[in-house]
């Protein structure tokens, strides 16, 4: 694996942070969119299914907003640790929230809160020297994973826009899920494709994971209903968990798992103000 370049050293609290819940447990173990309220969109699954894949974000984006479940799996050769959320994602404010429950074992115990914006998170709960109540704000390029993984779930805009670098994509059968029709896809994505088609901030995320993640072709299966908007999506991401290795004892598994529904329903999520987010200074040089 590739060694990344760091940008900046951050202050030991914030280095504390960004080492959220999954890496620390696993490694210590071993865009935008549009207005169209539901039902009123005029989007048709496509019959390739490469595009109906590529195309899930999208539209998904244009219901305006989805809620979501999470379960992300984390499996090295000595441990394996699971975290449930639940949470959501306004397409057009370009703002989402997920609460995570923290399994023991990990850095941090309870549950960990997580506000997103493009470029962008807020973490709560997410290290024992953060005082209670306060959030870290951390830019996602100062995470190796870029936020997919590290703080215990993927956010359903990364993990929707993970799916614009689909590189191939096979119908596998029809599903009726909730009394919904939905077709069944799987197939491998491109990290750094689908940065690319994501661009601007919203594809900062997906960029570092390109660069950590030692499988660069990345397992996916994705459900899709007759308008082509993602109702869930399984995507299998893998890193070293000893810096470096290429060696298959330390490699660790994550398999993150996100369902959406509800489309167009309010989803209740808000940036913290600057009073509630706490500030990290860096440490007094030793003399």
């Amino acid at each position: 694996m590739k060694k990344l370049k760091k940008s900046r050293r951050l202050p030991q609290p914030a280095r504390t942070a960004a080492a959220a819940a999954v890496l620390a447990a696993a490694l210590t173990a071993c865009g935008g969119g549009g207005t169209h309220p539901q039902g009123a969109s005029a989007d048709q699954l496509s019959a390739d299914p490469l595009t109906a894949v590529r195309s899930a974000a999208d539209i998904t984006g244009r219901t305006g907003s989805a809620h979501a479940k999470t379960e992300l799996v984390t499996e090295s050769a000595e441990k394996k640790a699971v975290f449930n959320g639940a949470g959501g994602y306004d397409y057009v404010k370009r703002i989402g929230k997920l609460e995570v429950n923290v399994p023991p074992g990990a850095a941090t115990t309870g549950k960990i809160v997580e506000v997103v914006l493009p470029g962008t998170v807020y973490l709560q709960n997410s290290a024992a020297k953060i005082p209670e109540g306060k959030w870290v704000r951390l830019d996602v390029r100062q995470l190796p994973d870029g936020n997919l993984v590290s703080s215990g779930a993927t956010d359903p805009a990364s993990a929707a826009g993970a799916l614009r670098g689909a590189q191939k994509a096979e119908l596998v059968g029809t599903e009726t899920v909730d009394g919904v029709e939905l077709k069944h896809y799987k197939g491998t994505l491109d990290l750094a494709k689908a940065a690319d088609a994501t661009g601007g901030r919203g594809a900062d995320g997906l960029r570092m994971a390109a660069q950590t993640f030692t499988a660069k072709e990345v397992p996916y299966e994705a459900w899709l209903d007759g308008q082509g908007r993602l109702h869930k999506v399984v995507e299998t991401f893998s890193f070293a968990g000893v810096a470096g290795s290429k060696e298959a004892k330390d490699q660790v598994k994550v398999v993150s798992t996100v369902s959406l529904g509800d489309f167009g329903k309010p989803v209740e999520a808000a940036e913290p103000t600057q009073a509630e987010v706490y500030s990290m200074k860096a440490s007094a040089p030793a003399k």
